[in-house]
């Protein structure tokens, strides 16, 4: 399992805004600066966590995005599970995969589930308060 530039940009933002919960709207454009992450990346990554209701936005003047709930209520698991699809480490493992055939006789596929089962657990352990400084 590799997680991509989506998914560890979306932690960024994130904890960027857990870092400055309570302070209102943060500027987006602020966020990109701070965190060295193009803008215009950045506007493909907000509608997810917005349209999931994990941050929510406003326009204008005093406009940004602010989280929608306090930053020990975000998982990072769940983060990672939205930005990424799924954390399988097979395909076969995988939210929308097909049931596998060999499935009865491979002899990987328990390390496999154990594997995904530790991944998960570990990441759903985590908060953004957890990474907070």
């Amino acid at each position: 399992m590799m997680v991509s530039t989506r998914g560890r940009y979306a932690l960024r933002v994130m904890i960027d805004l857990a870092e400055n919960y309570g302070t209102g709207y943060v500027p987006m454009k602020e966020v990109a600066e701070r965190q060295h992450i193009s803008l215009k990346y950045l506007e493909r990554i907000l509608p997810v966590l917005t349209k999931n209701k994990l941050i929510e936005g406003l326009q204008g003047k005093g406009g940004g995005y602010r989280l929608t709930a306090e930053p020990n209520q975000y998982r990072v698991g769940d983060i990672l599970r939205l930005t990424e699809g799924d954390l399988a480490p097979v395909a076969c493992l995988g939210c929308h995969a097909s049931p596998c055939t060999r499935a009865h006789t491979c002899k990987t596929l328990p390390m496999w589930t154990e594997f995904y089962k530790l991944t998960n657990t570990y990441f759903d352990g985590i908060t953004l308060s957890d990474l907070l400084p």
